[in-house]
């Protein structure tokens, strides 16, 4: 676990948090869970179509994108969680996929960071590594790497493996996590072992209540302790 310089600040208790990719699997539940929590009170969303939710803690703002300029002063809270992602399929190229995973949390961090927030928590990927040979996780090491240089005084980065969405229909994830399944249960592959996007999310939230200041990188054994 790496430590930053700015030990001496203290988390507070009581928390207005921010977060994007609020239309994925994870952040749907972090969103839920967020407004459950009573150690936050406010949760300011940033989406590009509206979610339909409507809670008396919940903002939200239907933003572009390319543009975080034009609503950067809405970016103000304690703490960030980033869960903007896709995959290669929805994206459809490389370029596309690299501007959502990749362009925007990295725009949007620097943003928050700008106006305040101390506390960042992505959500990355099992293997992610800016010297990586596989696309996905170089993207997502080169992401984490970018925003370590931003210097927030609590960065949390959490790397779980596969992700059991509820009710999804993608044929390839469901196939996958059957298979790992298979290999967990002959003790293979145990680094690998799914979890649901409800059980991360409940990890998420928890996070920046519990961890100290500094970098703290949650592999997939430490997402399960938290």
């Amino acid at each position: 676990m790496k430590r930053s310089l700015y030990l001496q600040y203290k988390i507070p208790n009581i928390m207005k948090a921010l977060v994007i990719g609020a239309t994925g699997a994870t952040g749907k539940e972090l969103v839920d869970l967020l407004l459950k929590d009573n150690n936050y009170t406010a949760v300011s969303i940033f989406v590009r179509r509206s979610t339909g939710k409507s809670h008396p803690k919940l903002t939200e703002h239907i933003v572009d994108f390319s543009n975080i300029n034009s609503f950067q002063s809405a970016i103000t809270g304690d703490v960030l969680f980033s869960c903007l992602g896709t995959t290669l399929k929805d994206a459809g190229s490389k370029e596309k996929q690299w501007k959502i995973d990749y362009d925007i949390p990295a725009e949007f961090a620097a943003a928050t960071k700008q106006n305040g927030v101390n506390s960042l928590v992505l959500v990355s990927s099992y293997g992610a590594s800016a010297k990586s040979n596989v696309y996905y996780s170089m993207m997502k090491g080169k992401l984490e790497d970018h925003l370590q240089e931003l210097h927030f005084p609590q960065y949390i980065i959490f790397r779980p493996g596969p992700l059991i969405r509820e009710n999804t229909d993608r044929l390839g994830e469901k196939i996958s996590v059957k298979v790992i399944k298979f290999f967990n249960a002959i003790g293979l592959f145990k680094n690998l072992k799914p979890i649901t996007t409800a059980f991360l999310a409940k990890k998420l939230v928890k996070a920046p209540k519990v961890l100290s200041t500094g970098t703290t990188i949650l592999e997939l054994d430490r997402i399960l302790q938290l």
